[in-house]
């Protein structure tokens, strides 16, 4: 039938720990992360080191599974009749396999359901890490799974069902939560669950029945696209605000004035970052690259000297984790080529000043641009220095105020928002617009990221073909109608 026992194990002696005499014994009092205390018999192992042992307070349940393999499994119980209950259940269950009444796949369905999300959530994550996903993306999802089933009460992977989704959902409608991020919450579950059913944790997803919110009838972002006129201004401002804002007095009789005084080195400095930046803001434009895709990219992954110049953007990095090739138009391929080479220069004379090996190149897995963790406050910034924002006193607050007429606002993401805009004003067709954006759907990039308030539709209009209207006579109609 099968037994129960405790296992035993052996481990290190914990850092910190104090080994003191108990009824003949010796023993190691250790302090766990959590903090809590315990107690551990000492003993010198075979190669002469200083270990703990002990057994585990959960009994383990040994058994003959439905192919007829010996196997372990923890039971969870430190009461030994209570274990005993748990491996009659699992021997049982496998005479069910055996007997055909359910499956294997039925049974570790099952034993996973009846596992803590947590658990279950640990698992995907180092699925994820195998597979080589970001950490950053998993981290997200994961605290929007957990905080849907904690906001729900739900503790087991079986509980966690579409009505327990939906009404969490409704819950936050309720709250004033927009349709976007309702979705975003939606998805990262549905994503878990389907990992959950192809581990064969779970025999189907119940959160696909949960629907989709409508965005479009609640839009709490509206983005728009940039003029020409308006990115030479932004572009302009990035490259001169840093040391503007150094030179500026901030206090006294001079305040607001640019008299402050630096050093030649810390202007040098200052002109450097501008210019980055301002670099930053054109490759995003030019390219369509999100934030968070430009980021990732290292020197070594730029490429100048082929006949199409281009930056490869690695599939973990992607939003979609295809990977691709992104084009650089000639003039940015040129400002990119200068900036590196003076980044090299720089970096030449730093080794000499520090009297160490002078680099014959930059290393290939240093980043392309220091995308700072701040950029979004930084283009507010550059937006209010460019004219094209203000700034408003708040309940006390400094608040930037970006929105047009309209209502639509401009952030960092609304620069890939331009570069889709453009090449519909352009004349781009619709599916080299769609492969430039590197979308899956051409609704997407042809009403999302394509704003109609930039593009001439008075010109395309009136380049339609002439229908003139002849003045026609009572008889002619007359006639007609015969």
């Amino acid at each position: 039938m099968g037994t129960v026992f405790r296992k035993a194990w052996t481990a290190p002696l914990p850092p910190g720990a104090e080994i003191i005499e108990q009824r003949g014994k010796r023993l190691a009092r250790y302090q766990l992360r959590n903090g809590k205390v315990r107690t551990a018999e000492v003993f010198t192992a075979a190669d002469g080191r200083v270990r703990i042992r002990g057994e585990t307070k959960s009994y383990i349940a040994k058994f003959r599974d439905a192919a007829g393999f010996w196997v372990e499994r923890p039971t969870g119980c430190s009461d030994e009749t209570a274990a005993r209950a748990v491996l009659a259940q699992l021997v049982r269950r496998a005479e069910l396999i055996r007997a055909g009444v359910i499956t294997p796949e039925e049974d570790a369905a099952s034993r996973h359901g009846a596992e803590s999300i947590e658990t279950n959530l640990d698992a995907w994550r180092d699925h994820l890490r195998l597979k080589g996903s970001t950490e950053h993306w998993y981290v997200q999802a994961r605290r929007r799974v957990a905080r849907v089933a904690t906001d729900r009460g739900v503790k087991r992977l079986r509980d966690f069902t579409a009505a327990t989704v939906e009404r969490w959902l409704r819950d936050q409608a309720d709250k004033g939560m927009s349709a976007g991020t309702r979705n975003g919450y939606r998805q990262a579950c549905v994503t878990f669950v389907n990992w959950c059913v192809r581990a064969g944790r779970l025999t189907h997803n119940p959160l696909l029945a949960v629907a989709v919110a409508d965005q479009r009838a609640d839009t709490r972002r509206q983005r728009r696209a940039l003029t020409e006129e308006e990115l030479a201004r932004l572009l302009d401002a990035a490259q001169r605000r840093p040391l503007a804002d150094a030179l500026t007095v901030r206090r006294g009789e001079a305040k607001g004035h640019a008299q402050a005084k630096v050093s030649a080195a810390t202007r040098d400095n200052l002109l450097r970052i501008g210019r980055e930046r301002a670099l930053i803001y054109k490759t995003l434009v030019l390219t369509g690259l999100r934030k968070g895709e430009l980021a990732s990219i290292t020197v070594g992954q730029v490429d100048l000297g082929g006949r199409v110049p281009h930056m490869l953007l690695n599939a973990r990095d992607e939003k979609n984790r295809r990977g691709s090739e992104i084009p650089l138009r000639t003039d940015l391929a040129a400002d990119i080529r200068s900036w590196l080479a003076d980044r090299l220069a720089w970096a030449q004379q730093a080794a000499r000043d520090a009297d160490v090996p002078i680099p014959a190149a930059l290393p290939s897995d240093e980043p392309l641009f220091d995308v700072p963790d701040g950029l979004i406050r930084i283009f507010d910034r550059d937006l209010v220095f460019a004219g094209l924002a203000r700034v408003e006193q708040r309940g006390g607050k400094e608040v930037v105020v970006k929105t047009d007429d309209r209502g639509r606002t401009i952030d960092v993401h609304a620069l890939r928002h331009t570069f889709g805009t453009h090449l519909s004003k352009a004349g781009v067709p619709l599916r080299t617009a769609q492969a430039a954006m590197r979308h899956s759907d051409p609704s997407l990039t042809a009403n999302v990221y394509t704003d109609p308030k930039l593009l001439d539709v008075a010109g395309a209009v009136a380049s339609l073909p002439d229908l003139p209207l002849g003045v026609v006579s009572g008889s002619a109609v007359a006639v007609a109608t015969r």
